[in-house]
């Protein structure tokens, strides 16, 4: 029997309580590119959710300190459980005690390519491979973050894979740019964590 990716992503989660999506929802179409999404999640730490499509899940990490576009700025990523696909748009409320109470907003979204390609543009090695070995290159497409970034897997500790998020010298970066604090405003709905969370109160 093939093994369930969301299960550690279901047992940690409360259906009937979360407003998160189950993980139930259809595929994504083969014939379009992979999504790439950053949520900020105001918890009881405040970080922001890194997460690439692939195989089918949202593989995710967790950035403390959010992304960068300087490519000077090392930062932390630490790998999480695999999300469903269906919560690159998930906004709203998570109870509070309940796994990651507090706040999330889509803080940043769109489709994203692997970068490592031979000559001919092919990719050397798939996605998956990639995040398997412990590095990952890509190129996002978002309207906050765009170029290539790197992911690369530095140490383990107890169980959980940490990584360095590292954006590209390329001519999207911008080490005067401080997105994170400048542009601190959704991407689906351009509201703020207070607007979202206050909207979530209202329909409850």
């Amino acid at each position: 029997m093939a093994r369930d990716p969301l299960k550690t992503y279901r047992d940690k989660r409360r259906a009937d309580v979360t407003p998160e999506p189950s993980g139930q929802g259809n595929p994504r179409p083969d014939d379009q590119p992979p999504i790439f999404v950053v949520q900020k999640h105001s918890a009881s730490t405040l970080h922001y959710d890194f997460r690439l499509e692939i195989d089918g899940v949202l593989k995710s990490w967790a950035v403390p300190k959010g992304p960068s576009t300087d490519p000077r700025e090392k930062r932390l990523a630490i790998e999480t459980e695999d999300h469903p696909l269906d919560y690159a748009d998930f906004e709203g409320v998570i109870p509070e005690g309940e796994y990651g109470g507090g706040t999330v907003m889509v803080w940043d979204i769109g489709p994203y390519d692997n970068a490592k390609r031979d000559d001919t543009g092919h990719a050397e090695k798939s996605l998956s491979a990639c995040w398997a070995d412990g590095h990952l290159t890509v190129n996002l497409h978002g309207s906050k973050l765009s170029g290539g970034y790197a992911l690369t897997h530095f140490r383990t500790e107890g169980n959980k894979r940490q990584w360095l998020l590292v954006k590209i010298d390329d001519e999207d970066a911008d080490a005067r740019r401080n997105p994170v604090s400048t542009e601190d405003y959704s991407a689906l709905s351009a509201r703020t964590t207070g607007q979202i969370a206050a909207a979530a109160g209202e329909s409850s």
